[in-house]
């Protein structure tokens, strides 16, 4: 069997998926420029009274007051250093400063840890006071909690910042599929891109194709994080995407039959290229903080990574090679949007509700934005922003391994329904790690 645990993250869908289906449906620099308006100027409440559950007839300003000397439990990923610093220096302290808020940063290694802590709250019968108050989710985990009757809302349109969201993105409106209708707010954007040494590999490889040639061409050199990681999960999925004629087919509602037709080529692909791997396939780097040492190390001359700037970033900070790159597929590269959630049974909804407010700020944004402090696409549209954040946004500076916005947009491919996710990461599991 090749090394790689599975056995947490089993367990985990397992208890997932048979609550689901019993459920009903339904150190880093964090300084930025002062913004050109006081944050408080950018919050005016929207015309009438907030329709938040809970909150009925009641004014934002009323939110506020009562957020106010609330601690809020925020559950979030906590495998980058840089994004936890983020959270727990720049955005605490400013929540601390402008709100009187505790933000309490929980990391976890697999979000999906906390959807079955709250999934077990609400099997226990503690409907209030529960341990979870805001939640960084997208894909899988959000239908799971919608379908599970396990998140609060609808409430993102209350928030005064929404403004600065376009309601005709699809890429925010809908969540892997999934229509938010109301129940997560847009955190950031994320768009899949490979990161190479380019004094090791001077030439990207151009497709899917191309890069698995490279692998057989230098073994040992190249590998990618075992699913269900996030990267190597979406770094699967652009195999199959090659190896199956295309992602077009794949667009609607999970379809069993074609699985079973047209992914058996990608499991094909993957076992092929599977000697030639880092340590000959034997074993997969168990997640992307592994991925990052062996690309640092320079055990290997290829990573992968959801976020555009994270290698600019990574350099900044000394972590990578100062020939680190960045590159697209030609055929284009996976792009989603991540979110913010607020649990049923949240102790401090009006303190959620503020902090998801400020995080969709042009303040937060654009700190968020730099890849000293995170690197992370902004979730706002700039064509909404005040004039004056229109030009801080487009005169930032991103870093020289950075891709620029309109080569990442040319090259934006969707994301697959969340069933089609699920499915492809146990047939790999299946087919590719327990396969050969």
């Amino acid at each position: 069997m090749k090394a790689v645990s599975m056995a947490n993250r089993a367990a985990a869908l397992l208890m997932l998926i048979f609550f689901s289906a019993c459920a009903p449906p339904p150190a880093v620099s964090t300084q930025v420029a002062s913004p050109a308006e006081p944050a408080a100027a950018l919050e005016q409440s929207p015309a009438g009274a907030v329709t938040a559950p809970g909150f009925e007839g009641k004014a934002w300003a009323d939110i506020v007051a009562e957020a106010r000397g609330q601690t809020v439990n925020f559950y979030m990923w906590g495998g980058s250093d840089t994004t936890n610093t983020w959270v727990t220096e720049y955005a605490a302290a400013e929540l601390k400063k402008q709100y009187g808020i505790n933000l309490n940063m929980v990391p976890v290694t697999d979000i999906v840890d906390t959807v079955n802590k709250v999934l077990g709250e609400k099997q226990a019968g503690r409907d209030a006071n529960g341990s979870v108050d805001l939640i960084w989710i997208n894909g899988e985990n959000f239908r799971t909690m919608r379908q599970a009757d396990l998140l609060y809302g609808p409430w993102a349109q209350v928030l005064p910042n929404s403004i600065y969201v376009s309601s005709d993105d699809p890429s925010v409106a809908y969540d892997f599929g999934t229509a938010v209708d109301g129940y997560e707010s847009p955190y950031g954007k994320a768009q899949f891109v490979m990161v190479y040494d380019s004094a090791k590999a001077p030439v990207p490889p151009a497709s899917i194709a191309e890069l698995l040639a490279w692998a057989k061409a230098n073994p040992g050199k190249f590998t990618y994080a075992a699913p269900p990681d996030f990267t190597g999960s979406v770094f699967v999925r652009h195999v199959c995407y090659s190896a199956t004629g295309g992602y077009e087919q794949f667009l609607g509602e999970f379809d069993p039959e074609l699985f079973s037709e047209k992914f058996p080529d990608c499991w094909k692909t993957l076992n092929e290229v599977e000697p030639y791997l880092w340590r000959e396939g034997k074993t997969y780097p168990e997640n992307r903080t592994r991925m990052q040492d062996l690309f640092a190390n320079g055990e290997v001359y290829f990573d992968m990574t959801y976020n555009p700037s994270e290698a600019s970033s990574l350099i900044a900070q000394g972590k990578y090679p100062k020939s680190a790159r960045t590159f697209v597929f030609k055929d284009g590269t996976i792009a989603n949007t991540h979110y913010l959630a607020i649990p049923f049974n949240s102790s401090n909804k009006a303190g959620a509700l503020v902090v998801a407010n400020f995080m969709l700020s042009p303040e937060a944004q654009y700190s968020k934005a730099q890849p000293a402090n995170w690197g992370d696409m902004t979730a706002l549209d700039p064509a909404l922003l005040p004039s004056e954040w229109q030009t801080r946004f487009a005169e930032l500076d991103l870093g020289e391994a950075t891709l620029s916005s309109e080569v990442l947009a040319a090259h934006r491919l969707p994301e697959l329904q969340a069933d089609w996710l699920v499915s492809i990461e146990e047939a790999w599991e299946a087919n590719v790690l327990h396969g050969q």
